[in-house]
């Protein structure tokens, strides 16, 4: 073979792996700016109440272009994309189950949650022996307003398994 023929072998099958490691670029649907903007203030949760934010990091090269379900105590919160973040409350003084679906079922992480508290999760994509999984963990306050700053807040409650 040519070296210029190898050449351009090598960069087809580059370009065709970057292909399908990332897919190509998931949309939920998200709010209003308004609405993004006043879950970025952070404000304290209504009485009796957790906040919780979970998003999901804009990784340009582990599985862009898939959707991923989140759930709350088994009820789905929604579908996931790189940059996006949702925000819900649920009830305060109470262990709740966080979960996201991964390549064998669901990733769960259960948090005690004190009310007039916000939590911060980051939901992200693992390699997968088949497909791409996911999983879910908790971050410090500081790190998930942070992340949260230049995402886009979904709209909740649409699940690929409903």
């Amino acid at each position: 073979m040519s070296k210029h023929f190898t050449h351009t072998l090598f960069l087809a099958g580059a370009a065709l792996s970057l292909a399908l490691l990332t897919g190509c670029a998931a949309q939920v649907p998200v709010q209003a700016p308004s609405a993004s903007t006043q879950a970025k203030s952070f404000e304290d949760p209504a009485p009796g109440k957790a906040g919780v934010y979970i998003y999901r990091e804009d990784n340009l090269i582990l599985g862009a272009g898939l959707y991923k379900d989140l759930y709350v105590d088994g009820v789905c919160l929604g579908e996931t994309a790189p940059g996006v973040f949702f925000y819900t409350e649920v009830e305060g003084d109470k262990e709740h189950t966080f979960a996201t679906e991964s390549e064998f079922g669901t990733n769960e992480l259960k948090i005690f949650t004190e009310a007039g508290k916000n939590y911060f999760f980051e939901q992200f994509v693992t390699w997968g022996v088949f497909v791409y999984g996911a999983d879910i963990r908790q971050v410090t306050e500081a790190d998930g307003k942070q992340m949260i700053q230049s995402y886009q807040q979904a709209i909740p409650g649409t699940c690929s398994n409903q």
